[in-house]
């Protein structure tokens, strides 16, 4: 029998992540170790946004460099993790189930959302990896749905790993230092996301952005954030596991679904 893996929602932050001296990739680091080695990851990048759900369905995935003017060091970066054809084929079949319109793609690669916490937490890069996209037309709504669809895969020994941000404003983000004061704002909308999560208040984090505190500052656009409906709806009860903010705009906050 497989073991039952948790869903996690993580903040990527900057690409620098990784080779920057901060909280948070310390945090992924140990949290790969004491996770243990799922049978593949499903990875849901807030930086593959496309209208229907897609899904990574090369079998040797490359490592896509979707950012501009950091380190050179960052760009010869690559996470050669296999892709793994059935398991795209087993989550395109759940969504199907679900009445979720969603297609395998042959040509994507990994993008840092997906790489940079998985090179962090699991660096051999032995576990097959698959990529699926975000569709922020489509709201919080209907990436619950995916995660209630994706269910199943949890007591298949497969990681739901979803990659966003728990606040992502890159306005108040440039300019300031890794290591600069939590901006108030930033903290005030990451401590009532955790609330509503650690109470089970699914209703108001799907009305995030009326409900939630300076929501529409933290997520002017909301990619970052709906990575985090889908392990929320794989359900569980939900804890945060790591707290840290970088840039003084970025919460790092994870979250775990039991």
């Amino acid at each position: 029998m497989e073991k039952r893996f948790p869903a996690l929602f993580v903040s990527h932050g900057a690409p620098s992540m990784i080779v920057e001296p901060c909280a948070c990739r310390e945090f992924l680091r140990q949290w790969g170790e004491k996770l243990g080695t799922p049978a593949g990851i499903v990875c849901v990048s807030a930086h593959w946004v496309t209208q229907q759900a897609r899904v990574t369905a090369s079998p040797h995935p490359t490592t896509v460099h979707d950012f501009y003017g950091f380190a050179d060091e960052l760009y010869d970066l690559s996470y050669p993790a296999p892709g793994e054809p059935a398991l795209a084929a087993r989550v395109l079949e759940l969504l199907d189930r679900q009445g979720i319109a969603a297609a395998g793609d042959a040509t994507r690669g990994f993008d840092h959302g997906a790489w940079a916490p998985l090179m962090l937490m699991y660096p051999e890069a032995k576990v097959p990896v698959i990529q699926l996209s975000v569709q922020p037309q489509l709201g919080p709504k209907h990436h619950l749905s995916v995660g209630e669809a994706l269910r199943p895969l949890r007591e298949e020994g497969i990681l739901i790993l979803a990659s966003g941000s728990a606040t992502h404003n890159l306005n108040d983000f440039v300019g300031h230092e890794l290591g600069a004061e939590p901006m108030r704002y930033a903290q005030e909308f990451s401590w009532w996301v955790d609330k509503a999560i650690t109470e089970g208040r699914t209703a108001e984090l799907l009305d995030y952005h009326v409900k939630a505190p300076y929501a529409l500052r933290c997520h002017p656009t909301a990619e970052h954030f709906l990575p985090l409906f889908v392990p929320l709806g794989t359900g569980g009860k939900g804890r945060q596991i790591h707290d840290s903010y970088t840039y003084g705009a970025l919460s790092m906050a994870a979250f775990s679904w039991e």
